[in-house]
């Protein structure tokens, strides 16, 4: 199964009747072909819903709005949140294309607890939630000099407003052949796409299929720092189970939260939040001088000049790391450092316009 984005995989390509890419039409450009990079993402899993219910019952637990599937949407990002409004697990939603099925990708690590967690809830509704084991593999494909210089590309679309509605990225473009699915990544158009395969479909299947020179690396540039690099968390060791907040992890920026649908677990504090409140805080990019030679817990502090705390750390990958940082004071330090570790911080490039100012008011 393969949905074919001629936008993030091949954009000066031509298809042909069959939605496969006409070699002779294809701009050989060393410079973006040699850098495309094709990882395996083996700390991924995927669950299955399926049942006339299903989507019905997703809306009353998720953040975004499933009312987007209906509007020809091929995937949503979400997160499912406790009654007290945490994060307990970010998944990316994925439509079938057998009618009432849906694919739920998440942390390796949190597919026991949210199946566990889809059950409790089910009650009597007849929807079969399986986890898919080893049966599909999940794969990224990504560029990554799309944040080389963490400037905004020409092709990205301006958003507009503070709080964004999620599903406004172009995510309805799908096409399936020989059990491979291609997907827009639904968060930022920066991330590339996402690759759902069987898991007897080797790499070399894979791209085959996508018609284009793939490099294993660039830099020593996993899928992980490159993540990092963009300022973007993903799974639980960025997203510990209950401990952040929505919007401090940019679910708004990410097109992750409706703030116009009907109720679900843990909405009332990220409503609040939208009606009411600032966000002060939000979890952006960290740049190491060199690669730390000690290693970081989760919530360690990251200080200023002063020795005044403004952010706190959240994961590393080589020299690119992540925290939730204080936008302002942050950004107005003369230096940032951790453990007596040099680092930089800088506002990611897919930020809304309006983000780049001060205050990033929930409210104007």
């Amino acid at each position: 199964m393969i949905a074919y984005l001629k936008r993030f995989i091949l954009p000066n390509c031509k298809l042909d009747k069959f939605g496969r890419v006409q070699k002779q039409f294809c701009r050989n450009d060393s410079s973006e072909s040699s850098t495309k990079i094709l990882e395996h993402l083996k700390d991924k899993s995927l669950l299955r819903l399926r049942g006339n219910e299903a989507s019905t019952f997703l809306q009353g637990l998720i953040t975004n709005d499933m009312r987007h599937f209906e509007d020809g949407a091929a995937n949503v990002y979400a997160l499912f949140l406790n009654t007290k409004g945490r994060v307990m697990y970010d998944v990316i939603v994925y439509r079938s294309q057998e009618e009432n099925v849906y694919y739920i990708e998440c942390d390796s690590q949190a597919v026991d607890p949210l199946q566990k967690h889809l059950k409790m809830y089910r009650v009597r509704r007849k929807i079969d939630i399986d986890h898919l084991g080893d049966d599909i593999n999940v794969w990224a494909f990504f560029d990554p000099t799309q944040c080389m210089n963490n400037k905004p590309s020409e092709s990205r679309q301006k958003l507009e407003g503070l709080i964004f509605p999620c599903g406004t990225l172009d995510n309805k473009v799908s096409k399936i052949v020989e059990n491979i699915m291609i997907y827009q990544d639904p968060r930022a158009s920066d991330l590339g796409i996402r690759i759902l395969a069987d898991s007897n479909i080797d790499r070399n299947q894979i791209v085959k299929q996508l018609n284009t020179d793939i490099v294993e690396s660039v830099d020593n540039l996993s899928y992980r720092a490159f993540r990092y690099k963009l300022g973007i968390a993903e799974g639980i060791n960025d997203l510990p189970p209950g401990k952040p907040l929505p919007l401090e992890v940019n679910c708004d920026y990410l097109h992750g939260v409706s703030f116009h649908k009907g109720c679900y677990i843990g909405q009332e504090l990220t409503a609040r939040t939208y009606h009411t409140g600032v966000v002060r805080k939000r979890l952006m990019p960290l740049l190491f001088e060199q690669v730390p030679n000690k290693s970081f817990s989760y919530d360690d502090k990251i200080l200023n000049e002063a020795g005044n705390v403004v952010g706190k750390f959240r994961g590393i990958e080589n020299k690119h790391g992540l925290g939730l940082m204080r936008i302002t004071e942050s950004l107005n330090a003369q230096s940032l450092s951790i453990s007596g570790n040099e680092l930089k911080i800088s506002k990611p490039a897919w930020w809304p316009h309006e983000a780049q100012t001060q205050g990033i008011s929930v409210k104007k």
